[in-house]
């Protein structure tokens, strides 16, 4: 196993959901088309497929957290731009902080701050 490389958010609207998800990762994909919009986030990443059936009923038995720096200010800032509150940052031992909300197409964003977590070289 060499580690997480892609997670996939299914969308109603690919366009509507690339904009948003550029607008929050403050960056723009290095792969569109009609089929599959990626983008590079911090060498990880972040696909939209498009999806027919209804957003409404997303499960979230899986859940990718993407590390910020000040957790708060980056759960406030989403909320601005339209995601929804799920869980409040909280404390979940020592430094360690998540929160997830979810985005205006029914997926959950995790956050967290984990200031023990080192990628490592191979």
């Amino acid at each position: 196993m060499l580690g997480l490389r892609t997670t996939i958010y299914k969308v109603d609207n690919i366009e509507k959901a690339t904009e948003w998800f550029s607008k929050v990762f403050e960056t723009e994909p290095y792969f569109k088309e009609p089929f599959y919009v990626g983008f590079n986030i911090g060498g990880y990443e972040l696909g939209l497929q498009p999806e027919s059936k209804s957003t409404a009923n997303k499960t979230d038995n899986v859940v990718a957290y993407w590390g910020v720096d000040n957790i708060q200010d980056t759960y406030d800032r989403l909320i601005e731009l339209g995601a929804l509150e799920y869980e409040k940052p909280e404390n979940v031992g020592e430094e360690l902080m998540t929160a997830t909300l979810k985005d205006p197409f029914g997926n959950i964003i995790g956050l967290i701050y984990n200031p023990y977590f080192k990628i490592m070289e191979r």
